[in-house]
């Protein structure tokens, strides 16, 4: 039954949509990292203290390492959502470091 399901989600027509759902959500979802950034910079930035270098760091990496692979295999929906990841990343990993310093 579940193979039939995905048989069926598999076709051109269904990929189509599906992938431009999904370059939806790539760009939607970067932006749940907005009041993480908005606390940082605007209206707790001694809680920095609190948030973990390391951890953005990482998540930084990670979307543009995923950002790359986008492009390569051309896939929108990978590197429009990766892209938009690694700049709000990148942005905690700066406020991180002016607010609180190099803490881990």
């Amino acid at each position: 039954m579940i193979s039939k399901i995905f048989n069926a989600l598999r076709t051109p027509e269904w990929v189509e949509r599906y992938e431009g759902a999904m370059i939806i959500i790539g760009i939607v979802g970067p932006f749940a990292t907005l009041p993480q950034l908005v606390k940082l910079y605007l209206t707790h930035s001694h809680h920095a203290s609190g948030q973990s270098l390391l951890t953005w760091a990482m998540y930084f990496g990670l979307s543009v390492l995923w950002f790359v692979y986008g492009l390569v295999t051309r896939k929108k929906a990978i590197y429009f959502g990766n892209g938009l990841s690694a700049v709000m990343n990148f942005l905690m990993v700066v406020g991180i470091m002016i607010h609180a310093g190099m803490t881990f």
